[in-house]
């Protein structure tokens, strides 16, 4: 006849908390009843309820929620079908020694049918190493039959359950530690590589999501050199930075570069970009604000297009920095059906540092304790006292992003990105000058790819 397996629970039953009463099915067939509710009531207090199974069939109806340990003779005649346990939760057991397993079969039974249970065994007092094993397969403790004393019996079924709770927790914690890394890892997989192979402008970037322990956020950035020599950059926000509009952001991105190579631009390229928005968002209200550039294979000049995100900042050799015209811009992407954004072009210079960044840089506090946000007035005057300082690239990003966390009073609450993009005629040149010069003969590539194109560290915890 098949052994029925109970329904278990989502909540442990070392997880049910009691207060002082426990509940212990009993396992055994000794028509005696050597174990009472009384005896062990009256032992230090401790209430606990007795329920008595002779076999392991009337132990399947027995088993309930209100169960918190049991009590196991392994001298039971072992299970003549096998079982398998409709939980959820995964048994990595160790399967019993050579020559063990027939002796320990009802054991092994009964962790596959209660594996949230908390599981004594009983043994004859000689057979030590039976009961050490049956430890080691998964029972909480042992006891042998003949010190069936009221005290000691009701200490060791309160500590059964006390270790079983704490081998549940530490189960959940292993687990939990191996998703967090998984889903880091495959977070960081998401993170953009810039493709600027070929290309003579710098390029720096700094990425800070508002999620606590999270690589990604809504905000989402990107850099392509296309085969013509023209160099397009793009970085949006997708409203709310929770893991639904990370995902969204990443899809955003990866079409964007899909269509940049495909040689869309402009218009044309947000119109399709928002028609992925359409087809992606979990709802009618997600949006995504966005602002692309494309920057001639000389480097003088770019165009810009905006969906409703702020505009770039230019800084030119000499000259303080300043927004780009954003008056031109059209609305962000998922808002209106058939919306236009036109392309306006913009003169860099020969040399010239272009900061686009999201709002999650403007939107902290000017101040600590200030209500006032710092704005893009306050960013460009911020930017530009970093500027006289001589300040440029990398060290440019973090002085900023540093000196926006300590107005803001403590860490941002939004998600932040901020992009960099130069071009530098002195550095060109002794590029060239070493370019230029004969070296020795390399047999392989390089280890690693050239810093310019190498994925941009992220800040924040």
């Amino acid at each position: 006849m098949p052994v029925p397996v109970p329904q278990q629970r989502g909540v442990p039953a070392a997880e049910t908390p009691h207060g002082a009463d426990l509940t212990v099915l009993v396992i055994e067939d000794d028509p005696a009843g050597s174990i009472t509710g009384p005896e062990l009531s009256a032992a230090a207090g401790t209430r606990v309820r007795i329920r008595t199974a002779r076999n392991l069939t009337e132990a399947g109806r027995l088993l309930t929620d209100d169960v918190d340990c049991i009590l196991l003779d392994l001298a039971l005649p072992a299970p003549t079908t096998t079982a398998t346990a409709t939980t959820t939760t995964p048994d990595h057991r160790p399967e019993p020694a050579p020559g063990r397993a027939d002796e320990l079969a009802v054991l092994t039974h009964v962790l596959r049918i209660a594996p949230l249970h908390a599981v004594l065994v009983l043994t004859a007092q000689d057979d030590t190493e039976l009961a050490a094993e049956a430890v080691r397969v998964g029972a909480q403790d042992y006891l042998f039959r003949g010190e069936l004393d009221a005290r000691v019996l009701s200490r060791a079924i309160r500590y059964a359950v006390e270790r079983k709770r704490a081998d549940l927790a530490q189960h959940q914690l292993t687990e939990s530690g191996l998703r967090a890394q998984e889903n880091a890892r495959l977070e960081r997989g998401l993170l953009p590589t810039p493709l600027l192979e070929g290309s003579d402008l710098s390029f720096a970037a700094r990425y800070r999501p508002g999620r606590s322990r999270a690589l990604l956020g809504g905000d989402f950035y990107d850099t392509v050199r296309t085969p013509d020599g023209t160099v397009h950059a793009m970085i949006g926000d997708v409203c709310g930075h929770g893991p639904d509009e990370a995902a969204l952001g990443v899809e955003l991105r990866i079409a964007w570069r899909a269509l940049t190579l495909a040689g869309l631009c402009g218009d044309q390229l947000l119109s399709t970009l928002q028609q992925v928005l359409e087809h992606e968002r979990q709802s009618e209200e997600i949006f995504a604000t966005l602002c692309t550039v494309d920057i001639a294979p000389d480097g003088r000049r770019a165009g810009l297009c905006l969906a409703g995100h702020p505009a770039p900042l230019l800084a030119r050799r000499g000259r303080p920095a300043r927004l780009l015209p954003y008056e031109d811009g059209g609305p962000a992407l998922g808002l209106l059906p058939r919306a236009r954004w036109p392309r306006r072009q913009v003169e860099l210079g020969a040399e010239w540092s272009l900061m686009m960044y999201t709002d999650g840089l403007i939107e902290g506090r000017a101040g600590a304790g200030s209500s006032q946000r710092l704005g893009q007035d306050g960013m460009v005057a911020m930017v530009n006292s970093r500027l006289e300082q001589g300040l440029a690239g990398e060290e440019l990003l973090e002085a900023a992003v540093a000196e926006v966390r300590e107005r803001h009073g403590g860490e941002l609450t939004d998600d932040v990105a901020v992009l960099l993009l130069g071009r530098d005629p002195e550095r060109i040149r002794r590029r060239g000058r070493s370019a230029s010069r004969p070296g020795p003969v390399s047999a392989a590539p390089p280890a690693t790819a050239p810093a310019s194109v190498q994925r941009p560290p992220l800040y924040g915890p």
